[in-house]
């Protein structure tokens, strides 16, 4: 059984090849490659493996790269630190994976799986794949500011904030108990800080949550008048070139 490991970690790679030469006395490891670029480049080049151990983010990408550019003929078991329950429609796609740290009795299963189901050539649903692949790489929003109150330091809850606006060189959070708290962020930073779901940057000055609007009034030159929770003293605009983005954003 010829077995391609694809793997960015020299240690883990090591280890892998002697978890699998222990299971599987027959088996020969004919390649050890740690980019999605080299990846490539072997699987135009050489003849397909019997099986192909893959990491899912490797050292140039995510390993879901290697599909969109050359034909993957051969079995794959996947080897992730992600937890087991994100990866479970991988089964679904007869896509099998291991978790790191790697056991040797689930690696031995794996092989067990193989031998069972994977006699013949496989295709791959790459949408399912990208789809999973994209589930475990979800980024992470704030959660928390930390804020300088006096000589005092204090941290917000992204719970309590209603908005974010720039005022004179300054960007505060306006807190739903109408209190408000200088933030160290610029609004352009906030924007890939905060919870797209929850949050909209309505013009160059103002990033609003979801539940802060109160009321939305259509305004001239094809903009939107907005009157939020806790009351703002200047009026707030949508600007005209977010109109649409603002109005699907609430359509969701």
């Amino acid at each position: 059984m010829n077995i391609l490991l694809i793997e960015d970690e020299a240690p883990a790679a090591k280890r892998l090849q002697k978890l699998i030469l222990e299971s599987q006395a027959a088996a020969t490891i004919t390649a050890t490659i740690d980019s999605v670029e080299m990846a490539v480049k072997w699987l135009r080049n050489f003849p397909p493996p019997d099986l192909i151990f893959m990491d899912i983010q490797l050292a140039d990408g995510l390993s879901f790269d290697i599909f969109t550019q050359v034909k993957v003929a051969s079995p794959i078991i996947f080897t992730t630190a992600y937890d087991q329950y994100t990866l479970k429609a991988f089964k679904v796609n007869s896509v099998d994976y291991l978790l790191k740290p790697i056991d040797p009795t689930e690696l031995t299963s794996a092989f067990d799986k193989y031998h069972r189901l994977y006699k013949e050539e496989q295709t791959y649903d790459v949408a399912l794949i990208k789809q999973m692949i994209e589930g475990m790489t979800q980024k992470t929003y704030k959660e928390r500011f930390l804020v300088k109150q006096g000589q005092q330091l204090n941290y917000v809850s992204i719970q309590e904030i209603a908005y974010f606006f720039a005022d004179e060189g300054l960007v505060y959070a306006q807190r739903k108990s109408g209190k408000k708290c200088h933030i160290d962020y610029s609004l352009d930073q906030l924007e890939e800080l905060l919870q797209p779901d929850c949050f909209f940057r309505i013009n160059r000055k103002m990033i609003i949550h979801l539940e802060a609007i109160d009321k939305i009034h259509t305004y001239f030159n094809s903009r939107l008048k907005l009157e939020l929770k806790p009351t703002q003293t200047d009026e707030v605009i949508v600007s005209r070139e977010r109109v649409g983005d603002f109005k699907r954003w609430l359509d969701r």
